[in-house]
């Protein structure tokens, strides 16, 4: 759900201020009519709020770059609260990249890891992991083994 609402927010911000912004303003106001009329409008001011700063904007990617985390946020209470929009959203996004124009269509992937944490990221595409069921019960080497330490070591 995460990565779908990450995909759709880039895709989203990426039409502002392009010739792809009716099919994007259109498809999200159709998403969004299943929270209610109050939360559809208020969305729609806001897509139109935003195209507006993207538009004005001295340097519209970073523009876009600032709205995406807002638009992550969206996507994700949409999804959680509607979980039959997951296949229209695929869909926005298909359609609305598709009519993007050539500039528009790179993404921007960061991910990091911290604490022995794993990433599995893929951009249009999957990701599919075999794990081995003693995988994650690594133990570290013990002193005498670990190398260039010099424990059990003779000269």
């Amino acid at each position: 759900m995460t990565a779908l609402a990450l995909t759709g927010a880039t895709t989203v911000v990426a039409a502002m201020a392009t010739d792809a912004w009716q099919t994007t303003r259109t498809g999200m106001a159709v998403l969004f009519r299943r929270s209610g009329r109050t939360q559809q409008a208020a969305v729609e001011a806001q897509l139109e709020g935003n195209a507006a700063l993207v538009a004005q904007a001295e340097d519209p990617e970073r523009a876009r770059q600032a709205l995406l985390p807002v638009w992550q946020l969206q996507m994700e209470a949409l999804l959680r609260q509607h979980p039959d929009a997951t296949d229209d959203l695929r869909a926005l996004v298909d359609k609305v990249r598709a009519e993007l124009p050539r500039a528009e269509q790179h993404w921007v992937q960061t991910n990091i890891a911290r604490d022995n944490g794993r990433i599995f990221a893929s951009q249009q595409g999957d990701v599919i992991v075999h794990e081995h069921p003693d995988a994650g019960q690594l133990t570290p080497p013990t002193p005498a083994s670990a190398p260039g330490t010099g424990a059990g070591q003779t000269s």
